[in-house]
């Protein structure tokens, strides 16, 4: 499991006197003690420090132990992790960004860069610190009402987007995007959706099947109303009818 470059090794064991030590090798390279995850009981290990420089390749091997047991160091049962790129695999979490009306037809998109649990020079490192060039964000929008979304690629925090109409609502998502990645792993996670305000007052704001429930009820109405008009126009024609009647009659 690895997310922003944080990177938790996680196995599964059955409840049990047994301890757990893992090491991490980087390609070809000789196997490395993870100091901290030496003869442990807990299921994961974070290797976030020791997989550096993170393109390259890392595998890492858990030895497991009973604590009861004797055993040569070389006969311990092995689990051995897939390769893993921290590069190229790790997940992207959902950003952070806002939206600025620049005037009617054009709005800026500011991203914040997600920040890694990693430190370098007491400073801590976002994901553009290490994906540099890499790191593109990919922002999707469109006007409220329409489903029709539109999709903008930036290489940078900051975006402009224009020719958007006048006076109308548009709402926009934003994710991280790696396109030197292969497929499967280029789009970080999509953000919340922010929507800008329109002149068109609430009308403006409702959707196709809003419009559709409005139009539905005002229909409903006038068939109410044209139907108690009939019935009212058509009760006094009654009343004089019965009228006539009794007048008639002989006394």
């Amino acid at each position: 499991m690895s997310l922003d470059f944080t990177t938790v090794l996680t196995w599964t064991a059955k409840p049990s006197s047994y301890s757990f030590t893992v090491q991490y090798a980087r390609d070809e390279d000789d196997w490395t003690e993870s100091l901290d995850c030496i003869r442990i009981s807990d299921t994961k290990c974070d290797l976030t420090e020791h997989l550096i420089p993170y393109d390259m390749n890392y595998i890492a091997d858990i030895q497991t132990e009973h604590l009861e047991a004797n055993y040569d160091v070389e006969n311990l049962p092995h689990t051995y992790s897939p390769k893993f790129n921290p590069l190229r695999e790790s997940n992207i979490s959902a950003v952070e960004f806002s939206v600025t009306q620049l005037n009617e037809t054009t709005v800026c998109v500011n991203i914040t860069d997600p920040l890694t649990a990693i430190h370098q020079k007491n400073q801590q490192l976002s994901i553009r610190d290490i994906l540099k060039k890499d790191l593109k964000y990919k922002i999707s929008y469109y006007k409220s009402g329409n489903t029709r979304k539109r999709d903008f690629e930036s290489p940078t925090s900051t975006a402009e987007i224009s020719g958007l109409d006048p006076g109308q609502s548009y709402c926009f998502m934003v994710a991280a995007y790696i396109p030197s990645r292969a497929k499967a792993n280029q789009n970080g996670a999509l953000s919340l959706e922010q929507c800008t305000e329109g002149d068109g007052g609430i009308l403006q704001e409702l959707s196709v099947g809003a419009w559709v429930g409005v139009v539905f009820l005002i229909i409903t109405v006038i068939i109410v109303l044209v139907t108690v008009i009939a019935l009212c126009c058509r009760n006094p024609n009654r009343n004089k009818s019965l009228q006539s009647t009794q007048l008639s009659a002989p006394v």
